[in-house]
């Protein structure tokens, strides 16, 4: 076999069945994680640190070994077959290059211990090289190169080997922002044009969005929603994956859902408690009512509640104290203040009112997205 091909579509998918890792000392890393990456799929695993993520890909890779559950690829239950058959490739977020090296020999370095053809592994190497602009650089040494090539070389030595599946683990996590932007666009069309499968980790909500074909969430070692980008963004199925998704994140407001449709803040505001309207959603999301008298949970993104002077067109509209303004160029970060609540809203380039000043918002109801305020699952899910 020659230069760099894609692995078969039959043999690539990664499935996990209720899969878990306890350690000696008794801690959970991971609780019954169910899970398919399909073939040709670049799945995201994501969340906070300490999630279980990164175990999971290590029990993938066979660097761990899962406590229960099973765990297959191309069709094979892997749970006790050796890191060197499973027939995957990892790239760690430490390149791990050899320093005394070549690119061309780093990346060609494991072709050598297999003891392919000389003629094979030049091959290889050229048509990785070439996918990942790395040609003009194959004699240099890790050493010269930028922290962005050297993660190219670390991603090339994983191409080389064809293998099923590739693991990333926050592979651009020690570059900087531009060359991570640079690099998260060079893995999508890399893996697009290898119709590769990959998993890939990252704690970086925008690497999840822009470059998962899917999303698997994760918290305290538990899956909380696997879900295309967008729909996770749209429809969360929990207060954590709402408030993980977005930049500035979603306002939360807490209380208790009242029959007219006002939701009583738990914030203080001057002894009284503040309502928050939500519209027309106790008709259109008819799961609601059963929440009356009780607690809720309301969240609001930023860019869906915008300042408005006199009439707001049909919308629901709270007035709030803008309390700093923040412009970062194409748009502005207002953030307020409401019934002991802090918000955010964010607006395009505008004239605004001094700081200080009280202002009114508007939001359609159809925006809000309504939680459990107890269990933190979406109401009417």
């Amino acid at each position: 076999m020659s230069g760099v091909s894609p692995a078969s579509d039959t043999m690539s998918e990664v499935r996990l069945d209720r899969v878990r890792k306890i350690y000696n000392n008794g801690y959970v890393a991971v609780k019954d994680a169910t899970f398919e990456a399909r073939a040709g799929e670049l799945l995201v695993l994501v969340g906070p640190s300490g999630c279980g993520k990164s175990t999971l890909l290590r029990m993938i890779a066979g660097l761990e070994a899962p406590t229960d559950g099973t765990l297959s690829i191309g069709g094979r239950i892997v749970n006790d077959v050796p890191p060197k058959d499973r027939d995957v490739a990892m790239v760690f977020q430490n390149y791990a290059l050899y320093p005394h090296m070549s690119v061309a020999e780093n990346l060609g370095f494991g072709l050598t211990l297999r003891k392919l053809p000389r003629t094979e592994i030049e091959q290889r190497v050229r048509a990785a090289a070439e996918k990942l602009g790395l040609t003009e650089v194959l004699s240099h040494r890790p050493g010269m190169l930028s922290g962005g090539q050297r993660q190219r070389v670390a991603l090339g030595r994983a191409i080389v080997r064809n293998p099923k599946v590739f693991l990333l683990d926050e592979p651009l996590s020690n570059l900087d922002a531009k060359l991570r932007l640079s690099t998260r666009v060079q893995i999508a069309r890399l893996q697009r044009s290898l119709k590769a499968t990959m998993v890939y980790v990252t704690h970086d909500q925008v690497e999840a969005m822009t470059l998962g074909q899917r999303i698997v969430v994760l918290n305290r070692g538990e899956i909380q929603q696997i879900d295309e980008p967008m729909r996770l963004y749209h429809r969360p199925a929990n207060v954590f994956v709402a408030g993980f998704f977005g930049n500035p994140a979603m306002n939360f407001f807490r209380g208790i859902l009242g029959r007219d449709g006002q939701v009583r803040l738990n914030g203080d505001n001057g002894g009284d408690r503040a309502a928050f309207p939500i519209g027309g959603l106790m008709d259109a999301n008819p799961f609601m009512r059963d929440y009356a008298g009780r607690e809720v949970a309301i969240g609001l993104r930023p860019e869906d509640m915008r300042p408005v002077a006199g009439n707001a067109d049909g919308a629901t509209t709270i007035s709030a104290r803008l309390e700093y303004v923040e412009p970062v160029g194409n748009e502005i970060f207002l953030n307020l203040r409401f019934g002991g609540c802090d918000l955010v809203s964010r607006v395009p380039p505008m004239p605004l009112p001094e700081s200080g000043r009280t202002i009114q918002l508007a939001f359609q109801s159809t925006a809000l997205h309504c939680f459990d305020a107890q269990t933190g699952l979406r109401i009417g899910r």
